[in-house]
């Protein structure tokens, strides 16, 4: 989980904690046999190591008498929930909504900077490309098929690439390259892609090359948007961060990545070197 989420949790169980002693249960032993509950669960809770669910903060509120709270309560355990997002829950109706979820952020954002250790950031992405990495994802997370609509709200993202005075810092690992998708001709038209892109002004396409010396693991991918908001995806949950020293972080890790990268001539043959391997694939 990130940190912001787990600080935000504990600094719930401290308040729950508070309501506790107040309302007179001097141990949680007492609260819990007066809830019904395990006393573990009003430990778990109270340090910050089980999630609360609405129902429990209701039943909390209902024995300290402390009711008027509930709402405000009910609304922080919503917002922790928001800072950790299980895949199979955001994609359950399937993958176009999460796609149309991203827009308004984009619209916002100003300044982006994407890592991407393995596959080709979804914003310049192909059709065909797109279209095979949610393939994927179906089969994966086991959602309905909407890869085309999924693909279709994707490709609308690419719009911001040349409106407005938006910057776009983009960090792709060699291998980036060479993650196959749907065969060498659908990599070989993402890869014209790339070289195309290259050009548009408010774009910068950095390559971090396999043999490069890194300052830094490479890690997961993430998106920062300002300095405002960072997606971090795994293959269980995309979380967010928000918290300034946490995003201070991410901005400092794309810095150091950054360190080892190439660009211009030096990245155009690393992908005309990968065009070349899918070319006798």
């Amino acid at each position: 989980m990130s940190t912001n989420a787990q600080e935000a949790r504990e600094a719930l169980g401290a308040r729950l904690r508070s309501t506790r002693k107040d309302a007179g249960f001097a141990s949680g032993r007492a609260f819990a046999h007066a809830t019904g509950w395990q006393e573990s669960k009003v430990s778990r809770i109270e340090l910050g190591r089980q999630a609360a669910s609405e129902d429990d903060i209701r039943i909390w509120c209902e024995k300290t008498n402390t009711q008027d709270q509930a709402p405000d309560l009910i609304a922080t355990v919503r917002h922790i929930d928001e800072l950790w997002l299980e895949w199979r829950r955001q994609l359950s109706p399937g993958a176009e909504k999460r796609q149309s979820k991203a827009l308004p952020v984009y619209a916002r954002t100003k300044l982006f900077r994407i890592w991407h250790p393995t596959l080709i950031w979804g914003t310049l992405q192909t059709a065909e490309y797109a279209a095979e990495t949610f393939k994927q994802v179906v089969e994966f997370y086991g959602i309905p098929d909407d890869s085309e609509a999924a693909t279709a709200k994707r490709l609308e993202r690419q719009r911001y690439l040349t409106q407005g005075n938006r910057i776009f810092n983009v960090l792709l690992a060699e291998q980036a390259l060479y993650s196959n998708f749907g065969g060498p001709e659908v990599m070989k038209g993402q890869l014209d892609r790339l070289l195309a892109v290259m050009g548009l002004p408010r774009l910068s396409l950095g390559l971090v090359p396999r043999s490069s010396p890194l300052s830094i693991w490479p890690g997961n991918s993430f998106s920062m948007f300002d300095n405002k908001l960072v997606l971090v995806e795994t293959y269980s949950a995309e979380f967010s961060v928000t918290q300034p020293r946490e995003v201070e972080l991410y901005a400092k890790a794309f810095a150091s990545l950054k360190q080892s990268a190439v660009y211009g001539r030096a990245a155009r043959e690393l992908i005309l070197t990968a065009i070349q391997h899918f070319d006798r694939y």
